[in-house]
């Protein structure tokens, strides 16, 4: 009985020290990491790509209008110059205009440019000739014309003097003021002779 009991003793001990083992064993591996959260600095990189696409979206709007177009060319993007295509013997003279686009994109033009002339009786408008007038995308780096035409001054007498040419693009208001490259004077009329016109965007052909 002595023998039995000390073996029982004995195994109580090795089955104690083997249960605080295991105890150890699992207090030092801890508990399982919690699945990890998104730090900080991923949704500030998040945040920032969003930003950025957002306003590259709203910087290639600029160049566009609500329909998805060309926006209207700006004064400041044409390069405006006039020059004399009239042939020789004709009564009426013919100015071109020349709208160069060099804003860097594309712009759309639309219907007529305001044209005046300069005189030394004062400012005198075009009339519009009431030609259709379509809307044209001018590309970056590309030209379109429009005519002025006038009437010749073959009356011998000096005539009403031209001085200057004022042009202001289409849905535009900052004009652009040129020499005037026609005749350098009209015929003085009572109102009923051939008055200065325009036509409209494209009206002097395009350039490719």
């Amino acid at each position: 009985m002595r023998v039995t009991k000390l073996t029982i003793a004995a195994l109580a001990v090795v089955a104690g020290l083997s249960l605080t083992a295991c105890q150890n064993e699992d207090v030092a591996a801890g508990p399982e990491p919690a699945a990890s959260a998104p730090t900080a600095n991923g949704d500030d990189t998040e945040q920032g790509e969003d930003q950025k696409q957002d306003q590259e979206g709203t910087s290639a709007g600029t160049d566009s209008n609500e329909d998805g177009k060309a926006a209207d060319c700006r004064t400041d993007e044409l390069e405006v110059t006039a020059s004399d295509v009239t042939i020789e013997g004709d009564t009426v003279g013919t100015v071109a205009v020349e709208f160069a686009n060099g804003g860097g994109r594309d712009c759309t033009l639309t219907g007529y440019a305001g044209v005046d002339l300069k005189t030394n009786a004062g400012p005198l408008s075009a009339e519009r000739t009431g030609e259709e007038a379509p809307s044209v995308v001018l590309k970056d780096g590309k030209s379109v014309w429009f005519a002025v035409t006038y009437p010749v001054n073959d009356s011998g007498g000096s005539g009403v003097r031209v001085t200057g040419l004022v042009v202001t693009p289409p849905n535009e208001t900052k004009p652009v003021t040129l020499d005037w490259p026609g005749g350098s004077s009209l015929p003085v009329t009572d109102g009923s002779g051939t008055p200065v016109k325009v036509g409209p965007i494209g009206s002097a052909g395009q350039g490719d």
